[in-house]
């Protein structure tokens, strides 16, 4: 199942909307749902002509499905298309749908550009809260690219001035301490974590206060590669080693001889890629496709993984030899939710940094908003963090971002163990009303009305808990 939908902004017009589906009976429940509210609605059953219809027709908002073939449910086929349509317009938002609640897939989604994600079976309000929320960031986009379209070394200058990790927890506290007892040496480097919990940054940081710093680290991400191009990819070849090969390249092994080498997801490949892996280490040297000549090479190593490596070794899916390769040292990052109050600091950081971006002045968060942020389980962690900040910014109104302005998604709260169990009846009250506000995202009417109480009732309450 494969669906699209496009939407144009225009403030005078409704939007036009696009959707690619193979299955009927969604086709005419998204159409009669959705015919009142878009100017045009489109339909198309073959996905393959994504590309020619977004040529043919400018969009502003994609909701993209993560499956379309039977039996197949692993989201690479949205994947797939989600980048081909960000390669036609980079400033389209793609909002991912699936009927599988795979976290990992959505934040992959996230990570490759899409704006947000929803589940089948949607919530007809939701979805269409989720569309406009969408057309409002597209607007933003394309009047801020449009602001700065002449400034592209400001804008670099503005990403760089807010690249440093932030973390005052106990956790990060460790793991900056081993940064600076290894930056300085050439030791490989292991990072394990969730996917966005900042192994990335933690790379670039061990870059930064290294001796190879004066030159450019190189990254790969080790999951995007295909097979047929591993070895091309990472050792060169040389002109007329295979088709299309009509001229000498450099591998990224090669690019970063005298730097670090950040190769990312590392856990993803094959055993084969693997051994061709372990050899160049073992070696230290590469022979590019199609050439006999052996050339040397020093780089810095860094892997990163959101895999346990040594249960792959176990199940044979890792080879072992290899991973003691890759992790003298390695470097354990902690998942958002056990960050405490680096919730609160990243989140200020992220809203000054957005509200500079979207010239939005000065910002802060109220209460209620604070709470969620806080109490939220970040399953994407810090990339969905700031994604979440960045929406909140473009949406809000004003200048005081309030808990509906994040848009993020519910959880259950868990109940209290037997450990937990409060000491007064005061302290349940207030978990009880603490519970409603996180279920109901902040949203004081909601949770009173949950409760059975007044909106001043629940404010008292608030007040008094100081919650």
């Amino acid at each position: 199942m494969f669906t699209l939908f496009t939407i144009v902004f225009d403030m005078d017009k409704k939007a036009k909307l696009l959707i690619v589906e193979d299955n009927p009976e969604i086709l005419q429940a998204l159409q009669f749902f959705l015919e009142y509210e878009f100017q045009l609605i489109t339909s198309l059953t073959n996905p393959n002509l994504i590309p020619s219809t977004l040529r043919a027709e400018q969009y502003d908002i994609v909701l993209l499905d993560m499956n379309f073939t039977a039996g197949i449910n692993t989201g690479n086929e949205g994947l797939f298309w989600l980048a081909e349509i960000l390669k036609i317009d980079p400033t389209l938002c793609v909002i991912m749908m699936t009927a599988y609640g795979n976290i990992d897939l959505a934040v992959k989604a996230i990570k490759i550009g899409a704006t947000d994600f929803v589940m089948k079976p949607w919530d007809n309000d939701k979805l269409l809260a989720t569309l406009n929320a969408g057309l409002k960031i597209r607007k933003s986009s394309i009047e801020f690219n449009k602001k700065h379209e002449n400034s592209d070394q400001s804008n670099m200058d503005l990403e760089q001035q807010f690249s440093e990790f932030i973390g005052e927890c106990p956790a990060i506290r460790r793991v900056m301490d081993i940064v600076d007892k290894v930056s300085q040496t050439d030791a490989n480097i292991l990072l394990t974590g969730e996917n966005g919990t900042g192994k990335g940054l933690i790379a670039k940081e061990i870059h930064r206060r290294s001796h190879r710093t004066q030159r450019q680290m190189v990254t790969v991400d080790m999951s995007s590669i295909p097979v047929s191009l591993f070895e091309s990819e990472l050792f060169g070849h040389k002109k007329g080693a295979f088709t299309d090969a009509r001229q000498d390249r450099i591998g990224r092994f090669e690019s970063a001889s005298l730097s670090t080498l950040f190769l990312d997801e590392i856990g993803n490949l094959s055993l084969n890629m693997q051994t061709k892996i372990l050899n160049v280490l073992q070696e230290r040297q590469i022979v590019p496709l199609g050439s006999n000549k052996v050339i040397p090479i020093d780089v810095r190593l860094i892997c990163a993984t959101n895999k346990h490596l040594e249960k792959m070794v176990m199940e044979g899916l890792f080879r072992q030899d290899l991973l003691f390769r890759i992790n003298t040292i390695q470097i354990d990052l902690p998942p958002l939710r056990e960050r405490g109050r680096d919730i609160e600091l990243m989140a200020g950081y992220f809203l000054d940094k957005f509200s500079v971006k979207y010239n939005k002045g000065q910002m802060s968060f109220d209460h209620l908003a604070m709470l969620a942020l806080k109490s939220y389980p970040w399953p994407g962690n810090i990339r969905e963090l700031e994604h979440s900040i960045e929406k909140a910014v473009i949406l809000s109104d004003y200048r005081i971002v309030q808990a509906d302005d994040l848009l993020l998604k519910k959880f259950p709260v868990q109940g209290n163990n037997l450990a937990e169990i409060p000491a007064s009846f005061d302290e349940y009250e207030k978990n009880i009303i603490k519970n409603a506000l996180l279920r109901n995202m902040g949203n004081l009417s909601n949770a009173a009305r949950e409760l059975g109480i007044s909106r001043p009732t629940m404010y008292k309450k608030i007040k008094e808990y100081g919650l």
